[in-house]
C-alpha cells in the first residue's frame, strides 16, 4: 500500500462525512443563499472552524460555478485549493531529514493521544533517514509507561535512556541528554507523562524538564511537539493553548485520524495557531505515521485522486 491509498484509507470516514454532507445540501443543483448558509453551518460541524468554513462560503458565493457542470466536482476542486493555499505553510517535511548536531525533541500529549507509539514511530522514520536516535523515558510516573517505550526502542532498535518508576523527569533528561552528547546522537526524543492541560503540579514538572536540557544546550528543547488525538474533537483546541502557553509549540502530531468523521480540525487548527503538522496517525502499526504532505492531505480529505 503506497502513501496516498495509506492517506485514502485513514481519511475515509472524513471523505464519507464530507461527500454525504455536500451531496444531501446540493440536491437541487444549485448553489443559492440557503445552500451557502447549510454548506457553512455544515463545515463547521465537521470540525473544519469557523474562520474556514465562513471563508469558504464567501470563495463559493464569488464563484460562478456552470450549473451544466457536476456541482459536487466542482466545490470539491475549490475546497480541495482552499486546503492547499491554507495549510501549504504549515508542512516542515524537513523535520525528518538527518541532523548533523543533537536535536533534543520535547513529546507532550495527554494520556490516551498515542503518544508513546508515535515516539516510536517518529524515532523509526528518524532512522531511516540515517539519523543516530536516542528515547529519554521521562514519564516517570508510570512503571507501564518506562516498560511501554523501552519495548518500543527495542522494536524499532534505538537507544533509551531510563531510571526507576518515580524517578525525577527533568534528571532522566538530563542523563539522556549528556549522554547523547557523548555519544554523537542526532536525534534525542524525551517522553513526557500523559499530562492533563489542567493539572498546574504535572504542567510544571514539563517545564522544568524543558528547563533543564537549557542547562546543556541553552537552545534546547529544538522542537516542542504536542501528540493529539482526534477523536477528541474540540477539546483538541483547549489542549493546544494550554500546552502553548508553557512552551510554544514547533509542531503537531495528529492520531486516529483513521477512527474520526472530523479529519478537518487539522484545518481549524493550523488556521488558528500556525503551528507546523508535522504527521499524521492513521493506524496502529510502526509504519503508519505518514509525513504531512499538503496535497495528500487534500486530496484524500475529499477522496479525489
Amino acid at each position: 500500500m503506497n502513501i496516498f491509498e495509506k492517506f485514502k484509507l485513514g481519511f475515509k470516514k472524513s471523505a464519507e462525512n464530507i461527500s454525504t454532507g455536500f451531496r444531501e445540501i446540493l440536491i437541487k443543483k444549485e448553489i443559492d443563499d440557503s445552500s451557502l448558509d447549510k454548506i457553512e453551518e455544515f463545515l463547521i460541524s465537521a470540525d473544519v472552524g469557523t474562520d474556514s468554513a465562513l471563508e469558504i462560503r464567501n470563495i463559493l458565493a464569488q464563484e460562478k460555478i456552470n450549473p451544466n457542470l457536476d456541482i459536487l466536482n466542482e466545490i470539491n476542486k475549490i475546497l480541495k485549493n482552499y486546503i492547499i493555499s491554507t495549510m501549504r505553510p504549515f508542512e516542515k517535511k524537513e523535520f525528518f531529514n538527518k541532523n548533523e548536531n543533537l536535536n533534543v525533541i520535547l513529546v507532550a500529549g495527554v494520556n490516551g493521544s498515542g503518544k508513546t507509539t508515535t515516539i516510536a514511530k517518529v524515532a523509526k522514520i528518524f532512522k531511516q533517514n540515517n539519523n543516530k536516535v536516542i528515547l529519554s523515558a521521562s514519564d516517570t510516573f508510570r512503571a507501564a509507561a518506562i516498560e511501554q517505550l523501552e519495548n518500543w526502542a527495542n522494536k524499532v532498535e534505538v537507544d533509551l535512556i531510563k531510571s526507576a518508576q518515580g524517578s525525577d523527569p527533568a534528571s532522566v533528561a538530563y542523563k539522556a541528554m549528556e549522554f547523547a552528547n557523548k555519544n554523537k546522537f542526532n536525534q534525542l526524543i524525551i517522553d513526557t507523562a500523559g499530562r492533563l492541560q489542567n493539572k498546574k503540579n504535572l504542567m510544571e514538572e514539563y517545564k522544568k524538564i524543558a528547563n533543564v536540557v537549557k542547562k546543556i544546550d541553552e537552545k534546547a528543547p529544538h522542537e516542542v511537539i504536542l501528540v493529539l488525538d482526534a477523536t477528541s474533537g474540540q477539546n483538541i483546541i483547549g489542549q493546544v493553548d494550554e500546552f502553548n502557553k508553557i512552551i510554544p509549540l514547533t509542531g503537531l502530531i495528529m492520531t486516529k485520524l483513521d477512527g474520526t468523521a472530523k479529519g478537518g480540525i487539522l484545518l481549524a487548527l493550523t488556521k488558528k495557531y500556525k503551528i507546523p503538522i508535522i504527521g499524521l496517525g492513521l493506524g496502529e502499526k510502526e509504519d503508519d505515521l505518514q509525513i504531512f504532505e499538503v496535497e495528500k492531505f487534500a486530496n484524500a480529505f475529499i477522496q479525489t485522486s
